[in-house]
């Protein structure tokens, strides 16, 4: 079975790391399944796919239609005999729908990796109806259902949570924060990894840092932010100023590997206004960090308020500001809230879990019908 998976996204976040995981689960697990990425020219997912010796091929995208990577989708079916194309995101979906009216391609299967809902423009409504799309993989059941109403064949729809490798956990931070930033033997540190794009709704962050730093003058708490920056970052980091928070939020940008980082937070914070599952969770759950998060997408899916986590409405960044103080004050509960979490990750969340479920997608997709 040949499978060429599509990603034509420029930065390296949650939907990247979840090729990749599933790549290699295949290698090792189902190696019957052969593997291969067209990737963005240029970008840090090909970086990354060069680190991890991942079979790609790659083509410029500077435009929502570059015709380049369009006819490369050809060329790589043709050259490497492909029997099923997964597509990860909207713009190589565009792409896909767009040279399949050219050239015969392969079956398609599409990752929906958000909980967005889908436009109700003509144009994308045939994108995603397209009849080429056998299957549509959801990240959960929130985006399955708030994808159904823009969707005719419902059954296309399954529902397969994204995993954590349980392998390579062992990687090294560049630093640890504590030094580098010349912490007090005291200090509380607050993790945030995500992209500053305007669904993570990072300045929720900031707002939740200001009621706890200089409102509840709780001065010991420091948040470490990974992230791709954007042109969102120069409003973030005006907001920092203007609160008087620049030594107590430090925006790293992006960092390989950033989930290296982990172990050294004492909780995980997450203030998304949209998600699908973002991949930190699981991260944070192998570790033993609590997360405190946003109660949206299919985030409380896998955290339940008050049992292995603790949750909020989006926004509400004095809630979310008194759940981190409740785990400070509390810390009996943490051991629990991890015990919980951890077990759920085994035997829910894992990518060799998520690699067996999309085979099964990709054979029942297929039906036997291999070149």
């Amino acid at each position: 079975m040949r499978i060429l998976h599509l990603s034509a996204v420029r930065n390296w976040g949650g939907g990247e790391k979840h090729i990749e995981n599933l790549c290699l689960e295949m290698a090792k697990n189902h190696p019957e399944v052969f593997n291969i990425i067209l990737c963005r020219k240029g970008s840090l997912f090909e970086q990354s796919l060069i680190k991890q010796n991942l079979k790609h091929y790659t083509s410029p995208v500077f435009t929502n239609f570059d015709f380049r990577y369009a006819l490369k989708i050809i060329s790589v079916c043709k050259k490497e005999n492909i029997d099923l194309i997964h597509i990860h995101d909207p713009k190589a979906l565009a792409l896909a729908v767009a040279i399949d009216k050219f050239k015969d391609l392969p079956p398609f299967i599409f990752s929906k990796k958000t909980s967005f809902p889908i436009r109700s423009r003509r144009q994308t409504l045939y994108k995603y109806n397209y009849p080429k799309i056998k299957k549509i993989l959801c990240v959960s059941e929130a985006t399955r259902e708030i994808s159904l109403a823009a969707l005719d064949h419902h059954e296309r729809l399954e529902v397969i949570y994204h995993g954590t490798s349980l392998k390579n956990k062992d990687t090294k931070p560049p630093f640890l924060i504590a030094n580098k930033y010349n912490l007090p033997d005291d200090a509380v540190i607050i993790g945030n990894i995500a992209n500053h794009i305007e669904a993570k709704n990072l300045e929720t962050l900031v707002q939740t840092a200001n009621y706890l730093v200089n409102q509840k003058k709780q001065k010991n708490l420091y948040f470490f932010q990974v992230g791709n920056f954007s042109q969102e970052t120069k409003t973030l980091k005006n907001l920092v100023r203007e609160l008087g928070l620049e030594n107590h939020i430090f925006f790293t940008g992006y960092i390989p590997e950033a989930s290296a980082f982990i172990p050294q937070f004492d909780m995980m914070l997450l203030t998304s206004e949209s998600e699908g599952i973002p991949q930190v969770i699981y991260e944070s759950f192998y570790y033993n960090v609590p997360v405190v998060s946003t109660n949206v997408g299919g985030i409380p899916e896998v955290i339940e308020n008050n049992v292995n986590g603790l949750l909020n409405d989006p926004y509400d960044h004095k809630g979310l500001g008194e759940n981190l103080l409740f785990l400070i004050e509390n810390p009996q509960v943490i051991p629990n809230f991890a015990k919980i979490s951890r077990e759920k990750l085994f035997k829910h969340f894992t990518s060799r879990i998520m690699a067996g479920k999309t085979l099964e997608a990709y054979k029942n997709t297929l039906n036997g019908r291999l070149h």
